[in-house]
């Protein structure tokens, strides 16, 4: 019998854990993003809105994905599935943007 157990194919995968420093300023991180969600959304800022909330939550997704999700030490194979995913959205808002900048208004009947 063996002295030291084999761990089946998982000798080449180290789990990589941040500090609890590094999850306490990404929390501090989250925390004011959404805070700056929230102000900014009391601001009138015309078709600079959608941007700037879009910009924001885009940045929350990427500390969660970069550091909760550990993707930030994941194989080359992972970030390419993860920017693959992402291109195909920004593909797919670009179509639904497109087709709502191209559509006529009506206008209210009886107004």
């Amino acid at each position: 019998m063996n002295e030291h157990p084999e761990h089946s194919g998982h000798a080449d995968h180290a789990e990589h854990i941040d500090s609890v420093k590094t999850y306490a300023l990404i929390l501090i991180a989250l925390l004011i993003l959404t805070i700056a969600t929230a102000l900014v959304a009391t601001i009138d800022l015309g078709p600079l809105n959608i941007i700037v909330a879009l910009a924001i939550a885009v940045t929350k997704m990427m500390l969660v994905v970069l550091f909760f999700m550990h993707v930030r030490y994941s194989t080359r194979l992972t970030r390419l599935v993860l920017i693959g995913g992402m291109l195909w959205l920004a593909i797919l808002l670009l179509f639904a943007f497109a087709d709502f900048a191209t559509r006529g208004w009506l206008g209210i009947p009886g107004k």
